[in-house]
């Protein structure tokens, strides 16, 4: 591995920020309000994988633009936010120090990024953030990957990507990147077959400590 691994994008929700909580119980709010249905919240975890308004055409709202807004106001208001995923801030510190690129690659809007991940202040050291409105296609598909990776001037072969779907190791793989699985934000880990499984965020530093011997 010596010498691959030169940057690292990762995924938002479910890998650096613990969010299902604060989505998934006002869209369950959402969805019986609008909808007139009562969708189990595990059934409604599958779409943590897609961007916010994705998520509302496919769940069969009208209005998509009121709904989803709706649905961010539910969010915002909602008393359990956004919480890192402990370990995050030395594993930032750490591959800042050690030269390693880091960049963002999430289905969140900008708008949701700037109140659930600036007030970490871990993005004092991401190199790139590419969300929702930056590209016309979202994971599976590698073009947010793509553009990361074009950002950060790596080749998608020197990237991992940290990610806990699905959608994340198919858009991996499509890129010509490693996949990393976050098992900590993951409810599907024996569908995933990731080039490698971290059990707590500091194993990012495993492989980074590895590659830099």
């Amino acid at each position: 591995m010596k010498n691959i691994i030169k940057g690292i994008l990762f995924d938002l929700d479910g890998t650096i920020l613990n969010t299902q909580k604060m989505n998934i119980i006002p869209l369950q709010k959402l969805v019986l309000e609008e909808l007139g249905k009562e969708i189990s919240y595990d059934n409604l975890i599958k779409y943590c994988a897609y961007p916010g308004k994705q998520t509302i055409k496919m769940l069969g709202f009208n209005d998509i633009e009121a709904s989803y807004d709706k649905w961010v106001k539910y969010v915002n208001e909602f008393e359990e936010g956004a919480v890192l995923y402990e370990g995050f801030n030395e594993v930032f510190k750490y591959l800042y120090e050690k030269g390693i690129k880091i960049g963002i690659a999430s289905s969140k809007m900008k708008k949701q990024y700037e109140i659930d991940f600036i007030p970490t202040k871990l993005d004092k050291y991401i190199n790139c953030a590419v969300l929702a409105e930056d590209t016309a296609l979202h994971k599976p598909n590698p073009e947010p990957l793509l553009l990361g990776a074009k950002l950060l001037n790596l080749n998608p072969e020197n990237i991992i990507y940290v990610g806990d779907t699905i959608a994340d190791e198919i858009a991996s793989k499509k890129a010509g990147m490693k996949f990393a699985v976050a098992s900590w934000g993951t409810t599907n880990l024996s569908e995933i077959n990731a080039d490698f499984i971290l059990n707590e965020p500091q194993d990012i530093l495993k492989l980074i400590s590895i590659n830099l011997e």
